[in-house]
């Protein structure tokens, strides 16, 4: 396919031409699709490619022509000359016609079935490549990774406002609208985002209907429609999938067969299953469709006066009224703030507990061009966040009436998922401005992003082509055997080589594998952790590298002021009761923070300690009253707020002069000391040693600038720029507040260290600071951390110099293993982006020894996330889901905590077994739970009632799917969301994903040696007439179905051990523990076939009758128990149990169905029920021979178990890439 980036734009040349050759008159012959246009511009977050294509006439299809025109007539020219006969032996015309018959039948459903399973099939058998996209009817759309799948939407024709013809299409409720003239691409709907602060400044809203309609039809309404579909099209989507059909194909094979009982057994095992998965479905999607953002009433300002209307009909252009709602209503699409000032709750999108101030526009230059990445944070509300206060505009502006609230102007659903985090995606139409707000974007990943858990995974593949070769082998040796025989049917023949090619894939198999998954899912809700990529959990159990974020994740969130240095001599620290009024008033008025109505504190846990440990109060109109000192309030009039990229934030405010009305303005400055070192007029001059000395302390340090401005007229104060402020002024002390550690992060971090995972921090504080709260945590553990400076003028080399100084030395090419073997290494940003520019292969060296990452940005969080990747690390990333996104959403395994949950609340509520956990979607799993594990059946009961208990399990199993997460459960940030802010939580995630990994790779164990055996049994012992009765084949896929089911919910072990899980299916020790255990198992079977051949009376003719009726014999009998013990055996040695997940005692399902099956086969074995043998079709077995088989069967166990055991010692533990 053509690179999606370079891209030939249709017009250009003919696609697909060469350009240096000369164009021929007469028609240009049509390129390959290949060649093509891939139609979508580059970056675009969430389309990859777009194929425009036409319909073909349905004849023309290849699902039709080449069947109805050639091979249905061909067959039936050849049946009509009769043209069918092997041989002379005519009688076998009818087989033959059939076989071929059912050949054609099946290829012609596999055709149609194709279409159905891949959309690129789809495409290639009922349509034709379009190269201009005015003639083409639909288009194939290929999502990004993890955005959902390739779909073929139809292409939609309107009329544009010129008159000329608009192509659109609409994918995950997004449009896309094709440009013609210019780019010849589909683009996503631009929404006017990118214009100067004087076009929003001066917008008056419509003032005419026809604008009202042109904005509609162009953007769409903010509709949030899901339309749930019923019972009968999933369950079609379902039936129609490549496992599905491959299993009726199966229960078809097997009734030709005429195993009755089973395949009805089976069918309808598969049915239920399936139908429960879709009411689960319909059941979350009703959810989804209750989180969609409910219409309300909302003042627009329309056609010169406000008005009400609802919600989904605003458009954007629209000027909106937005405050408090009382109903809690969420706003409903992205505004910016055009007046007046809203705090905002964003912790349903981003995680993030503390309320964001929004501030207006309307003072802001108007050359100034509104950049999205950069003013969304402090200008921009969301849609789907919730208005926590407004404070109304103070005056009126020409052509706006105040309306006692907010002024914002709809700016779009906007497609801003590629210019911010976390934010949203533009779309118009059916699914409305929802779609683009963060709202809209949440629910599409839930909707459209997460893969359904299947087995259809690369591995899955190889793993079932590795088992056809066998199969193929057996299936062979039945064909070359049987037809020796000239009296054989071919027919049936053909029909049993077929039943041993299918016999390879286990029915089961899919549904096991998404059992496993499911299992985890469910108990990560009962701790309150919400995933809404399932797909990931496995990732979480090979992770090798975990990344930390410092503040708010390793340390808790409040935060000790120990008071101001720098005013003393040397590193002392005065105490906040003694320090200057200057310095009061710096730390009083420099922050961020608003007084909600209920007179809460809002704004960053940072600023609110300063303000509480300096005693000021802040009232509802940004003034500031001390209340242990004795001088003026501050008013404060200008606030330009803290910017990652600035480290610094400043104020303009003002007091008023004793005995007299004038206001004096001063300017407050507070930042990192780096950066305001050069704004200071005069230092101390050991400044740079003293906040150095307290930063390795592992206090936090913010220098403070100060300075009188004098008298300034409105309009000065206005006016004034944030470079005014940021000049000429008085040092007046470095704040030091401690960030004291989360009372379990030292637990977690060592348990997390002695599970074999290498532990890193990535956190934008000082590098000082972040290397001390690494020795605490034991990250760090060497005698000297060394820091890599970069040079300080051009063209110098790097230097790594540790904390105290006293060791220097250069930074020099290829690995630096040595020197990480030595000592710690933390890199900063300033290093990493000095690296970046001038030695990339020598970053990529060295970022896996880095163990600390400071002062970094977000966009380097994601950079040192995504080269551990590409370097071949799993990685795991956890962080607060605000400034980490980008890393959350990068790493293998991304979890958001969120601040503002208690941290032993899962403890408590765990014990009582059956009380629900979670109010929502975890209360109902619980307690199903509980009650699945009071009716499990006891091992004296029948087949048929404990047929009845498997599905009604299989049933509750399904209820009990994945909980549907909700909004506020997950953030948009990462995969996993935590609603607990402990970093336990990433223990619970390791394990869950440790189990599910291992549970996974036993199940493949189990389900090869199974296939093996059976491809043994059904072709060398199915020649010499052995062949299971109709009872006996249900009785043992009972048992098996049971076993399958009980060890998919394994419960990972309360702590983490040293040893790793085996990553995937193929390594030396899975592949030779099979193989040893087929070999015992074979050697087994083929031992007591001979005893039991030797003991039945000698055989008449030459060749077996396979078709006879079923009848009993001493060597069925034996065959029978054999393969049940066998089965049995798997199950018992290949159960993984510690120390990844509880042991086979401890797992009571799974040792209750070993036990049944056990007491089965002794029963049978021992005959003490005549009756129950007979109605099984097994005869008596003689005394001394059933003593032969006891002994045979223990000894079997004991080889296989002695195998798997003694290769696991020697190659089942896999070692770690980098050091721990």
């Amino acid at each position: 396919m053509a690179a999606v980036g370079n891209a030939v734009p249709c017009g250009a040349r003919p696609c697909g031409a060469r350009p240096s050759r000369q164009a021929r008159p007469g028609p240009q012959p049509r390129a390959l699709l290949a060649a093509g246009p891939a139609l979508i511009a580059s970056g675009d977050e969430l389309v990859a490619a777009v194929w425009p294509y036409r319909r073909l006439a349905l004849l023309r299809r290849l699902t039709v022509l080449p069947f109805a025109g050639l091979l249905y007539p061909a067959w039936l020219g050849a049946a009509a000359a009769g043209c069918w006969g092997w041989g002379s032996n005519w009688a076998q015309i009818p087989e033959a016609a059939l076989l071929v018959f059912a050949t054609i039948c099946l290829a012609h459903a596999l055709t149609v079935l194709s279409g159905h399973w891949s959309v690129h099939a789809h495409c290639a058998l009922t349509c034709t490549p379009e190269y201009d996209p005015s003639k083409a009817t639909f288009v194939k759309v290929v999502p990004t990774p993890n955005n959902g799948s390739a779909e073929l939407v139809a292409l939609h024709r309107d009329e544009g406002e010129d008159g000329l013809e608009v192509l659109s299409f609409e994918f995950q409720k997004i449009k896309y609208s094709y440009d013609a003239r210019e780019k010849k691409q589909f683009l996503p709907v631009a929404f006017p985002v990118g214009n100067a602060f004087s076009f929003y400044q001066g917008h008056r809203g419509f003032q005419e209907d026809s604008e009202i309609r042109a904005a509609e039809k162009k953007f769409g309404s903010n509709k949030a429609e899901m339309v749930v579909p019923d019972f009968s099209e999933l369950f079609k989507e379902r039936a129609t999938a490549p496992f599905f059909v491959f299993q009726v194909f199966c229960v078809g094979l097997w009734c030709l067969d005429e195993y009755w009982y089973y395949s009805v057994f089976t069918l309808s095992m598969l049915v239920a299953f399936e139908a429960s998965l879709v009411q689960q479905q319909m059941r979350n999607m009703s959810e989804i469709r209750k989180m969609g953002n409910k219409p309300h009433m909302i003042q627009v300002y329309r056609s010169r006066k406000w008005r009400p209307i609802a919600s989904d009909d605003i458009v954007p252009g629209d000027i909106v009224s937005i405050g408090r709602s009382p109903q809690e209503n969420l706003v409903p699409c992205d505004v910016l703030l055009l007046r007046g000032r809203c705090i905002v709750d964003e912790a349903m999108l981003t995680g993030e507990s503390v309320p964001q101030m929004k501030e207006p526009i309307e003072d802001l230059s108007q050359d100034r061009v509104l950049d999205l990445q950069a003013d969304s944070r402090l200008h921009v509300i969301f849609g789907g966040t919730k208005v926590v206060q407004h404070i109304p505009p103070q005056k009126a502006t020409t052509g706006l009436k105040r309306s006692g609230r907010q002024r914002v102007r709809g700016l779009r659903p906007a497609d801003r998922i590629q210019h911010l985090p976390g934010a949203a995606l533009g779309r118009t139409q059916a699914g409305g401005l929802w779609a683009g707000s963060g709202h809209g974007k949440l629910l599409r990943t839930i909707l459209f992003g997460v893969k359904r858990v299947t087995a259809n995974n690369l591995e899955t593949f190889i793993f079932i082509l590795f088992l056809l070769v066998f199969a193929i082998a057996a299936a062979a040796y039945v064909w070359i055997e049987g037809t020796k025989d000239p009296g054989r049917s071919r027919y049936k023949l053909f029909l049993e080589c077929t039943l041993i090619l299918t016999s390879v894939v286990p029915p089961e198999l899919p549904i096991e594998l998404s059992l496993a998954v499911n299992t985890s899912l469910i108990a990560l809700a009962k701790l309150y952790m919400y995933c809404t990529e399932p797909f990931r959990i496995p990732f979480a159990g090979k992770v090798e590298v975990c990344c930390f974020d410092k503040t708010g994740t390793l340390t808790s969130d409040s935060l000790v002021v120990r008071g101001v240095a720098g005013l003393r001599d040397g590193k002392e620290v005065t105490p906040v009761s003694s320090i200057p009024v200057e310095t009061h008033r710096a730390l009083a008025s420099c922050h961020s923070l608003m007084q909600l109505d209920d007179g809460t504190l809002v704004g960053d846990p940072l600023e609110k300690a300063m303000l509480t440990a300096v005693d000021w109060t802040l009232t509802k109109d940004e003034k500031v009253f001390p209340r242990s000192i004795k001088t003026q309030g501050l008013k404060i009039h200008q606030r330009f707020h803290f910017a990652s990229a600035l480290k610094r934030m400043s104020v303009l405010a003002s007091y008023e002069k004793l005995g007299s009305t004038d206001l004096c303005y001063i300017a407050a400055v507070k930042g990192a000391p780096e950066t305001l070192h050069s704004m200071f007029a005069q230092c101390p001059p050991d400044y740079h040693d003293i906040h150095t000395e307290i930063s390795r302390e592992g206090a936090r340090v913010l220098a403070l600038g100060y300075k009188e401005l004098g008298h300034l007229t409105h309009q000065q104060a206005r006016e004034v720029k944030r470079e005014a402020l940021e000049c000429s002024l008085k040092f007046v002390g470095f704040i030091v507040v401690s960030c004291p550690l989360k009372a379990d992060s030292k637990a977690v971090i060592r348990e997390i260290q002695n599970a074999s995972h290498r532990v890193v921090m990535i956190t934008g504080d000082n590098p000082l600071t972040a290397c001390h709260v690494a020795q605490e945590l034991r990250f760090i553990e060497k005698a000297h951390t060394l820091i890599l400076q970069p040079p300080s003028e051009k063209g110098g080399l790097c230097t790594w110099r540790s904390i105290d100084s006293s060791i220097a030395l250069p930074l020099t090419p290829g690995s630096p293993r040595t020197l990480a073997r030595e000592h710690a290494l933390c890199l900063t940003g300033d290093g990493l982006a000095h690296l970046q520019a001038s030695d990339p292969q020598q970053l990529l060296y060295l970022i896996p020894h880095v163990q600390v990452f400071a002062r970094v940005a977000p966009k380097q969080k994601e950079f040192v996330i995504t080269s551990l990747k590409e370097l071949g690390y799993v990685t795991l990333m956890c962080g607060d889901g605000t400034n980490d996104v980008g890393a959350l959403k990068h790493a293998d395994v991304g979890v958001a905590l969120l601040a503002n949950a208690p941290e032993r609340v899962v403890e408590r509520r765990r014990r009582p077994r059956d009380s629900p956990v979670l109010s929502n979607s975890g209360g109902r799993a619980t307690s199903r739970a509980a009650r699945q594990r009071s009716g499990l059946p006891p091992p004296e009961e029948q087949p048929a009632s404990q047929r009845d208990r498997l599905s009604q399990v299989l049933r509750d199993l399904e209820d009990e799917n994945a909980p549907i997460v909700k909004l506020g459960d997950a953030s948009i940030a990462a995969p996993f969301t935590s609603k607990l802010s402990s970093i336990q939580c990433i223990c619970h995630v390791i394990k869950q994903g440790r189990c599910t990994l291992v549970t996974t790779l036993q199940m493949f164990k189990i389900l090869a040696l199974n296939a093996l055996i059976l491809a043994y049994s059904q072709s060398v012992l199915y020649l010499e007439g052995v062949k299971f009765s109709d009872f006996q084949a249900t009785l043992q896929g009972l048992l098996l179905a049971g076993c399958f089911l009980f060890i998919s919910r394994s419960k990972p072990l309360k702590t983490l051990s040293r040893e790793r899980p085996l990553p995937n299916i193929f390594n030396l020790y899975t592949i030779l523990t099979v193989m040893l255990q087929f070999a015992v198992h074979f050697l087994s079977l083929v031992y007591l076939y001979r005893e039991a051949q030797a003991r039945s009376p000698e055989k008449q003719e030459q060749f077996v009758d396979l078709y006879k009726e079923f009848e009993p014999s001493l060597v069925n009998s034996t065959v029978y128990i054999m393969a049940m013990a066998m089965q049995m055996a798997t199950f018992a040695i290949n159960y993984k149990g510690p120390p990844f997940m509880e042991s086979l005692p401890e797992n009571k399902p799974l040792l209750w169905s070993l036990a049944v099956s056990l007491l089965a086969i002794i029963g049978l074995l021992l005959g003490s029920s005549p009756d129950f043998n007979s109605q099984f079709g097994l005869v008596d077995i003689p005394v001394e021979f059933k003593l032969v088989i006891a002994q045979v069967l223990l000894l079997d166990f004991c080889l296989a178990l002695l195998a798997d055991r003694v290769l696991q010692f020697f190659l089942g533990t896999p070692k770690l890439k980098v050091p721990s």
